[in-house]
């Protein structure tokens, strides 16, 4: 069954071609196509092209194919073309000609667009909630280990002082940033552009406000026209966002696959997050970690893939954009995975502890020397030059008591700063709001 049939049945290889891997990722836009059926057939009802009856019968039959999705019993039958088909295609089974009146003042283009929006705005919330968690393990690991000291490198060689403090907070407040990131992604995400039909609108009077009020949008697409464009730009800025989380993760994972290399020797891992070697029995080898820094490398490939895609199309709707399925949907899941494997894998690792009193390490406190002798009131440039005679000279004394008391130093970490800031962020997000309209929607609250 397609929607668009008009009694020629295509040929088979272009059968093939055109439908591709539609019909596997749409059964991932199972709810989002009920809810929006639901929301488009309660404002069909407000304008008077479907009966009260017919809604109610409607809202049973969603109800019940609703719970098969949750319950994981719904399939997409074998020739039907896609997920709007199949649910089309049932309600008309039970309903005769009620279930037909469902897409009157709609096009599959805004249907789909309509469903992705709303896919996206679910996905997007379970990278948010992951995120929070490992940002608050992240900062919770940065006040333990606060005062176990860390070199610090420039251009990989030895720099100056660090801590692990330092470290765990560095990517705690990278997370946050990243948030933001999303933030932006999911306001794109979170407009409405049901009733743009094939993207030129509809002659019927349909009431736009009301479904981006019943799916819980913040607002709407207004421009007819644009609401079609944003196809291939959310899903961009979406990867753009997934992206920068998947960068923040694979520079620590960079990290930590380096300081368990026996030449630095700063952590380890139990045994049972390790793998070994088919030949060598010494080996413990930081898998998981490597395969967190290669998925990363490929969510970060993402965006460019969807602007390849995209960007060389005119206006309206082109069939390329079925393919940004295959390129974004994968990618929510891949970063959950790695997202939950660091947050579980982060707390088991195990820290050298004093680590900066070896030798090889004294010159990390050069620049505690030149400052000790700024205190003096020895003028920087003279002081430079004196630590670095001593240096040379093979004279150098570290002077390892300086403390760090400013701002986001090893001393004053600013870790409530960063909480306070990601509390921030993620309450800035409206999941309560959207919640609480699917809820309605689907009579779980009041009305």
């Amino acid at each position: 069954m397609k929607l668009w049939e008009k009694g020629i049945k295509p040929a088979s290889t272009v059968e093939r071609f055109t439908v591709g891997n539609d019909r596997v990722f749409d059964l991932m836009l199972a709810e989002a196509d009920i809810e929006g059926s639901m929301a488009h057939a309660m404002m069909l009802t407000s304008i008077g092209l479907l009966e009260k009856d017919e809604m109610s019968a409607i809202q049973v039959e969603l109800m019940s194919l609703y719970n098969a999705v949750i319950q994981g019993d719904f399939l997409i039958e074998e020739g039907v073309e896609d997920i709007h088909s199949q649910i089309e295609l049932l309600l008309t089974r039970k309903l005769g000609d009620t279930g037909k009146r469902i897409h009157a003042g709609r096009s599959r283009n805004d249907q789909v667009l309509t469903d992705l929006k709303l896919f996206f705005r679910t996905q997007l919330k379970s990278i948010v909630d992951q995120v929070y968690t490992l940002t608050r393990v992240m900062l919770q690991l940065s006040e333990e280990h606060q005062h176990q000291g860390l070199p610090g490198y420039t251009h990989f060689q030895v720099a100056m002082p660090s801590s692990f403090g330092l470290w765990f907070g560095a990517y705690a407040e990278s997370l946050v940033d990243d948030l933001e990131a999303v933030r932006l992604a999911f306001s794109m995400a979170n407009k409405n552009p049901l009733g743009s039909a094939a993207g030129y609108g509809s002659s019927l009077p349909i009431n736009r406000t009301m479904t981006t009020a019943l799916l819980g949008f913040d607002d709407m697409h207004h421009n007819v026209v644009y609401a079609q464009m944003s196809r291939g730009k959310t899903e961009r800025l979406i990867a753009q966002a997934l992206a920068a989380i998947a960068s923040t993760l694979n520079k620590m994972a960079a990290d930590v696959c380096l300081y368990m290399s026996q030449d630095f020797g700063f952590l380890s891992l139990p045994d049972a997050y390790t793998t070994g070697s088919s030949i060598m029995p010494h080996k413990k080898n930081p898998d998981v970690f490597e395969l967190i820094r290669g998925r990363c490398n490929q969510l970060m490939a993402i965006p460019n893939q969807i602007t390849l895609l995209t960007n060389n199309l005119p206006s309206g709707y082109h069939r390329d954009f079925q393919l940004l399925k295959e390129i974004l949907f994968p990618a929510f899941g891949m970063l959950g995975d790695c997202l939950s494997l660091t947050t579980e894998l982060l707390p088991q690792l195990k820290i050298r502890s004093n680590i900066l009193d070896e030798d090889k390490y004294k010159y990390l406190f050069s620049v505690e020397a030149v400052n000790l002798l700024l205190s003096n009131g020895i003028p920087f440039r003279d002081a430079y030059k004196q630590i670095a005679t001593e240096i040379d000279a093979g004279n150098f004394i570290p002077a390892k008591n300086q403390l760090h008391t400013h701002e986001g130093s090893i001393g004053n970490l600013h870790n409530e700063y960063i909480m306070s800031n990601l509390d921030s962020v993620v309450q800035s997000f409206p999941f309560e709001k959207i919640d609480q309209a699917i809820a309605k929607l689907f009579l779980l609250l009041p009305s």
